[in-house]
């Protein structure tokens, strides 16, 4: 293997990017967005700065511990706190460190892909498996190579490969059928005071219609107290497509005590996405055949940032091994 394609530039493809680049692999990463991360997504309203997707990570894995120490040696990652409040405000230390991005969750990620070939605003619309290499198409441009990994959330993934007309083995289509996600809806609010949400500056609800409240000025990454709010999986669903100004009015009623009363702007954001309902039991699917064809990203190897990651790691590793083999 001398090359690889991989679709989607958020943790689980830029690890993997990351490993095969550093064994000698050509890798180009697709990636249909303005910029790279996927969920680790950090974004500014006014002089507000508020993580909106993932909100911190945890370590467990010895692999992923080394990698995260990576991070901090860099200045990009750094330790958040040991516990989070709950709904009644009692505070919560196991001891157990949450790590967040020195600015922002985008910062990891971008760290990450500082000198990896990332083309962004790169939709892939079509696959196809010739004799000798996978093509990939966005829009008028194709991209070849030896390998092929795809990242995206299963469900879009899974419509590409079909549009493609590309034939799974049946024990591979079974697999990634049997993986379904929650959405969660989160609401950003700039605002012109202090808010209510309790020191480290977040708030694990776990209920419906509030999942998860903080405090980005709090958690240090924002300069002005810029609140967000992600709500739980029901509710997110039932209101996937409400427009803007009925999340917002929704969601901030509920939050008020969090939130008070004097907010300068908002916005909210859908993460159709957000979360596997159950992760899929191995770290990625592998399809065998002459080009080699894997499916891996956070419904893997156990969800959230250090699931994505070890799929990612897993990926790479089951590409270098089998076409060694081959």
């Amino acid at each position: 293997m001398k090359s690889c394609i991989i679709v989607g530039a958020g943790l689980a493809g830029l690890t993997a990017a990351r490993i095969l680049k550093d064994t000698g692999v050509r890798v180009k990463v697709l990636e249909k967005v303005d910029r790279v991360g996927g969920r680790m997504r950090t974004d500014h309203l006014q002089e507000g700065v508020f993580d909106h997707g993932a909100q911190f990570f945890t370590v467990r894995d010895e692999r992923f511990e080394r990698m995260v120490a990576t991070w901090i040696s860099a200045g990009v990652a750094e330790i958040w706190t040991h516990g989070f409040a709950d709904q009644n405000g009692k505070q919560h230390d196991d001891g157990h460190p949450r790590y967040r991005g020195a600015h922002g969750m985008t910062t990891i990620v971008e760290h990450l892909a500082c000198d990896l070939n990332v083309q962004t605003r790169a939709e892939v619309t079509h696959l196809r498996a010739d004799d000798r290499v996978w093509k990939v198409f966005t829009g008028d441009l194709s991209h070849t190579a030896d390998a092929l990994v795809l990242t995206a959330p299963v469900p879009s993934t899974l419509a590409l490969v079909d549009g493609s007309s590309i034939t799974l083995p049946i024990k591979a289509r079974k697999a990634l059928e049997s993986i379904n996600y929650e959405p969660c809806v989160a609401v950003m609010a700039l605002l012109e005071g202090p808010s209510g949400v309790p020191e480290p500056g977040g708030v694990q609800i776990g209920g419906e219609p509030l999942f998860w409240v903080s405090d980005n000025q709090k958690k240090g990454i924002s300069e002005v107290p810029a609140v967000t709010i992600h709500a739980g999986p029901e509710w997110s669903r039932e209101h996937m497509r409400s427009d803007d100004d009925a999340i917002v009015r929704l969601l901030l009623e509920e939050a008020k005590g969090y939130v008070g009363m004097k907010i300068k702007a908002t916005a909210a954001y859908r993460w159709k996405h957000s979360m596997p309902l159950e992760p899929y039991e191995e770290a990625f699917v592998y399809v065998e055949g002459p080009l080699p064809l894997i499916f891996c990203g956070d419904a893997f190897a156990g969800s959230k940032v250090e699931g994505a990651v070890l799929s990612g790691f897993a990926a790479a590793d089951k590409l270098l091994r089998s076409t060694i083999r081959s």
